[in-house]
């Protein structure tokens, strides 16, 4: 009778198994099934100058589905998984700037990268304790762009990589273009300059050796000096304009170069509206004019020089643009981070 008794309460384990075996394997398989038909959110949250925002708070809310939320690490990056396969709406706020909200759609399994979320600063007093004027908003901007330089060796702050840029005051448009003259690469640049005239024995009036050196540099200097300052700063200041290039970035590249080419004939002013550029045209007359008194006498060649001289500067002008929009700007260092 104890066999008999123990076979019966062997057998009901078994069975007693099977059955917890059997449920749960479909609690299992819905678990996988749930896991396998959600995907994975992830992105980069950046300021109006490319630079990454730490703790933006980011709520996701999948179509018909519950919101999940995160924030941003110390890098600008956030990441929210097991988000449902479907359409979706995401919101992302960060003190002081405005809150922004966009759609998109992740598949199941899918890791879905979205394109990089620029935030613009508030400019509603709700939002934040100080509204930033438009003065400290185009300071933030100018001190990105003093960071920029082509190959991380060449300056190239008078581009905006910033379509709508705020406009610069006097004093900052001064501050920009003391900061592109008085860098070393500028001294470096125009030493070549002067090298070359020297070997050519262009304005002979200056003579050889050491001396003749030292006073075509001085020339060179004093010539792009002036011609910084005219052009870059007293006209732009007194005819409201705004001295920089202003990156086009899409389209094809003939509507880019013509777009860039434009440029050294029309200019953005102040007010954001594309005008004439007085500020261009103007100051390569007067500084080409001004900079007869820099060169011997038997060198000045009066206004026909000026008139030419002038030409060549906007030339040279839609030229440089053209790299610019072509060439430069995929090699600006501040600009390839900002990408990032």
């Amino acid at each position: 009778m104890r066999i008999s008794y123990d076979s019966r309460a062997s057998r009901t384990g078994i069975l007693i198994a099977l059955v917890v075996c059997a449920s749960a394997v479909p609690a299992r398989a819905v678990a996988l099934d749930l896991q396998q038909s959600m995907g994975t959110v992830t992105g980069l949250i950046a300021d109006d100058t490319g630079a990454p925002i730490a703790q933006a708070r980011v709520t996701l809310t999948p179509d018909g589905g519950a919101q999940l939320q995160g924030a941003t690490g110390a890098d600008g990056r956030f990441s929210l998984p097991n988000v449902p396969a479907g359409p979706f709406q995401l919101t992302v706020a960060a003190h002081g700037f405005a809150e922004q909200a966009l759609t998109g759609r992740v598949a199941a399994g899918e890791v879905a990268n979205l394109s990089e979320i620029r935030l613009r600063l508030a400019v509603n007093a709700g939002l934040i304790d100080v509204t930033p004027s438009a003065s400290e908003i185009a300071e933030q901007q100018i001190r990105e762009q003093e960071r920029q330089r082509v190959f991380g060796v060449v300056p190239n702050f008078y581009v905006s990589f910033v379509p709508d840029a705020a406009p610069l005051n006097v004093r900052q448009k001064f501050q920009l273009s003391w900061k592109a003259r008085s860098d070393p690469m500028q001294f470096a640049f125009v030493g070549f300059v002067a090298g070359v005239q020297q070997w050519r024995n262009d304005y002979s009036g200056f003579g050889d050796g050491a001396s003749g050196y030292a006073k075509r540099y001085a020339a060179a200097y004093a010539t792009v000096w002036t011609r910084s300052l005219i052009t870059q700063v007293v006209l732009p200041s007194v005819l409201r304009q705004d001295p920089r290039y202003f990156y086009k970035g899409t389209g094809s590249k003939r509507s880019r170069a013509l777009y860039a080419m434009s440029r050294s004939v029309i200019r953005k002013g102040d007010n954001g509206r594309w005008q004439p550029n007085y500020s261009g045209i103007l100051g390569s007359l007067a500084s080409g004019a001004m900079s007869n008194i820099y060169y011997p006498e038997e060198d000045r060649r009066g206004a026909r020089l000026t008139l030419q001289n002038t030409a060549i500067g906007i030339a040279s002008e839609a030229i440089r643009n053209v790299t610019q929009e072509l060439f430069y700007a995929r090699f600006t260092s501040r600009h390839r981070r900002s990408r990032e």
